[in-house]
């Protein structure tokens, strides 16, 4: 498989740094085709601002999303936009890794995500209609394709756990799985997270190591998050809401939208 890493930390030197070593080495050892994209150590640009249209007149009032769908439409964004594009139609699978730093994913690696998935390529994509809401949750560009995080966090796993003072890393986790990757289509598979990261002895480290390899020998086997497809039938449309009658009473939030048979819940 074709396998894209981005990674989104400062210090190559640092435990995320030898995580993606790890990652890397093991992929290629399995046969897999792996590039990286290296944020902080390429400079990557962040924010969204009126440098990311040239084409745009400069006295029109800037509407990212209308101008992010121009310029996708007429092959006008930044260079470096087109190449992560690129790689990401590539690739089979996305690897996200990144430390988790106040409770979501570093601010360079959230405008790799606000530039690149850009108006009519990862998002406005499809027929809107009182059928369809457009290709999404399930669909979409990225369709066919796999995903998932690598995640280092500071805190203990319970802290992260059901009733941790933190929040479930899942509900945590959310809004990138299913909001960013399951958006555009992907296949999401569980994170792999590693706690504690602070106090990690090499002993320790090793422990994590050969957890994050078995995943990587994993990756095209491991069975992705069931979340529900927004147009299989469990929403309706125009509206978005869950039918009556699917999911547990007693879900609310998050929970209510993976498919509670196929976690087997």
């Amino acid at each position: 498989m074709k396998v894209l890493l981005v990674f989104a930390h400062p210090e190559p030197r640092s435990l995320n740094g030898a995580l993606r070593d790890v990652a890397i080495h093991e992929l290629e050892a399995q046969g897999h085709e792996v590039r990286v994209s290296d944020l902080y150590a390429e400079g990557w640009k962040s924010e969204v601002d009126r440098a990311d249209f040239p084409s745009q007149p400069p006295d029109e009032r800037l509407i990212a999303v209308a101008a992010s769908k121009a310029a996708f439409d007429t092959g006008t964004l930044t260079e470096d936009v087109r190449a992560e594009i690129e790689k990401l139609l590539w690739a089979d699978v996305l690897i996200l890794q990144f430390p988790l730093w106040w409770f979501g994913m570093p601010a360079i690696l959230k405008g790799w995500v606000d530039r690149v998935f850009a108006y009519g390529f990862a998002y406005g994509v499809g027929e809107h209609s009182d059928r369809r809401w457009g290709d999404r949750y399930g669909e979409g560009t990225l369709a066919g394709k796999r995903a998932m995080l690598i995640v280092t966090a500071g805190g203990w796993e319970e802290h992260y756990a059901a009733r941790g003072v933190n929040g479930p890393i899942d509900d945590l986790l959310f809004p990138i799985n299913h909001g960013i990757l399951y958006y555009p289509g992907y296949e999401v598979l569980p994170p792999f997270v590693a706690y504690r990261v602070d106090r990690l002895a090499e002993a320790g480290f090793e422990a994590v190591a050969e957890r994050l390899r078995e995943r990587m020998r994993t990756l095209a086997t491991t069975p992705p998050i069931p979340y529900r497809r927004q147009n299989g039938g469990d929403y309706l449309i125009p509206s978005m809401q869950l039918r009556p009658g699917l999911g547990d009473p007693g879900t609310s939030g998050f929970g209510l939208h993976a498919d509670e048979v196929a976690t087997g819940i």
